[in-house]
């Protein structure tokens, strides 16, 4: 099991977004991608970041194409434009999904408040190029895991991918587990995780898990599966 730290990474930004990137594939950003001490992923699990809008603060409107946008409200409001979804608004434990495919969306993400808020960004690569855009929005249900990307075929509520993306909403005493190795990272609260005390902010690598919450937590697991 291995740890890396949110604020042990450099902070960067831009527009109004103040953000530290924890996972940068070489797969998307070239070889030297984790000098900056970030970590490369799983599967085709490639970006992280952990990001915070300035008061009435956007990313301003830009373009993807081939690649797979979650994003995990942590704290305040986001308003969301663009070519998918125009006009969504999400509050905090709401997940936005957004699949680029061969046409591509643009989007800006907007804090319409006066205070700072917070969101996690992470991009997936697909494993079929050429796909037609597509947007979702999930709300994470209490006490459990829930899968917002990725699965087989049969799955009704997520993007087909063997990389798969789930969300954690816990209260205090609350357990999870996977059993596979996946990359965990605690977005809010604390908790033991194989019996190792984390928090706000820590990253984890772990053959498996097992988490036991501390307090209100939210966490957010990332791991691959077999599709039959």
């Amino acid at each position: 099991m291995n740890k890396l730290q949110r604020n042990s990474l450099p902070k960067g930004g831009f527009a109004g977004v103040r953000e530290h990137r924890l996972i940068k594939s070489p797969k998307a950003f070239g070889p030297d991608s984790n000098n900056d001490g970030s970590w490369p992923g799983i599967g085709n699990f490639v970006y992280m970041a952990d990001a915070r809008f300035i008061p009435n603060g956007e990313t301003k409107m830009h373009n993807h194409h081939e690649v797979d946008v979650i994003s995990v409200v942590v704290d305040g409001r986001i308003s969301h434009e663009g070519s998918l979804g125009h006009g969504q608004d999400l509050v905090a434990n709401d997940v936005q999904v957004q699949r680029a495919g061969g046409e591509g969306f643009s989007h800006n993400e907007i804090n319409p408040e006066s205070e700072w808020n917070r969101m996690i960004q992470l991009w997936v690569l697909p494993e079929v190029y050429g796909q037609p855009a597509d947007y979702k929005v999930y709300r994470p249900l209490a006490d459990k895991l829930t899968r917002v990307y990725g699965g087989g075929n049969a799955a009704e509520t997520s993007f087909v991918s063997h990389t798969v993306v789930d969300v954690a909403l816990l209260e205090d005493g609350q357990q999870v587990q996977v059993d596979r190795p996946s990359l965990t990272y605690i977005t809010k609260g604390a908790g033991e995780l194989n019996g190792e005390t984390v928090s706000e902010g820590d990253l984890i690598s772990s053959d498996q898990l097992h988490f036991t919450a501390s307090e209100n937590t939210q966490f957010i697991v990332v791991h691959t599966i077999e599709i039959i």
